[in-house]
């Protein structure tokens, strides 16, 4: 049986993937995970903050630690 040759480009598979396809990071079922609107990113302040605070924390906690000087 011959294919219909009334379209201007051949269909493939991949045209139906790609509407189909779903972003594997808004996936439902993945844990501890924040639903944002699409476009919306965390500021990169909040980064260099946890770094701090955490960079913070371990220098104080190394500060327990005997035989520093």
């Amino acid at each position: 049986m011959a294919a219909p040759t009334n379209q201007a480009a051949p269909q493939t598979g991949a045209h139906a993937v790609i509407a189909d396809a779903v972003d594997p990071a808004r996936r439902p079922d993945v844990l501890l995970r924040v639903r944002r609107a699409e476009g919306h990113e965390v500021s990169a302040w909040w980064m260099v903050g946890a770094f701090v605070g955490v960079s913070a924390a371990v220098i104080s906690l190394l500060s327990w630690v005997p035989g520093g000087s």
